[in-house]
């Protein structure tokens, strides 16, 4: 079983302090695939990186500008292109000057028919592009290093604040549910490498871009491991029992 982790105590449009280095504004756009809303955080103090802006939304964007009245945001940093975490970032650009870092869109993207997600932003170009991980960004007191995480899409990008020794998993891995890899733009594969990649880095806490913070990272992650394991051995015997089509499958393995 996946200890999954959802009690979090916010306001919309409130800015507040989850951690030293760390502050969070929640977007009002719950819903069955962003949860209670996206969490946009904002990395240190004076001068700072803003990690998924969110959706287009003005009173997210003027709560945003509201937490970050006097200060100066250096990077907008975005996990992934999707409706939920990417279309904010050039409003916030027009207001603020900072350069976006991100990962392109792939041609799979366009192609593919997802109805298991928020939506897609396949107008999303980074000014900066960070797709092979390795980025290091740097403020007064923090820094942030990109890690290449495809899987949920192809261009997912996690980073790690290492004063901290946190991970921002924006859909990556998430304490509420498990993760959307629908093909072709997402890939099973590819995600079980990402989920392997960050469980090797140990890191202390997980904060996801919907819902709380996960604390004991290690066994999370062996779960959600398990959990995808499991499902694969689903799969093969539901098509060893004569389901062949997905369709057939879902009642089965969903019941």
């Amino acid at each position: 079983m996946i200890p999954y982790v959802r009690e979090i105590k916010f306001d919309y449009g409130a800015c507040d302090q989850v951690s030293p280095l760390i502050r969070r504004v929640v977007a009002n756009n719950p819903g069955p695939f962003t949860y209670l809303g996206t969490g946009t955080y904002i990395i240190g103090k004076g001068e700072v990186a803003v990690i998924d802006p969110g959706p287009d939304l003005p009173e997210h964007l003027d709560a945003l500008m509201a937490a970050l009245q006097g200060e100066t945001v250096t990077h907008i940093l975005v996990t992934h292109h999707h409706s939920d975490h990417s279309p904010l970032a050039r409003p916030l650009q027009e207001k603020t000057g900072a350069k976006i870092y991100g990962c392109a869109v792939g041609g799979q993207a366009v192609d593919s028919v997802v109805i298991t997600e928020a939506g897609h932003d396949l107008d999303f170009t980074p000014d900066i592009d960070i797709c092979g991980g390795g980025a290091i960004f740097k403020g007064p007191g923090w820094t942030l290093e990109a890690i290449a995480t495809p899987g949920h899409p192809s261009n997912h990008i996690c980073f790690a604040l290492l004063e901290e020794n946190a991970l921002f998993s924006g859909d990556h891995i998430m304490g509420w549910s498990t993760t959307v890899v629908s093909p072709p733009d997402g890939d099973m594969t590819a995600y079980m490498e990402s989920l392997d990649l960050v469980k090797a880095r140990n890191f202390t806490t997980l904060w996801p871009t919907h819902g709380p913070p996960v604390p004991d990272v290690d066994p999370f992650i062996a779960a959600y491991i398990a959990h995808r394991r499991a499902r694969e051995a689903q799969v093969l015997k539901a098509v060893t029992d004569g389901h062949g089509r997905i369709k057939d499958m879902v009642p089965v393995l969903y019941a």
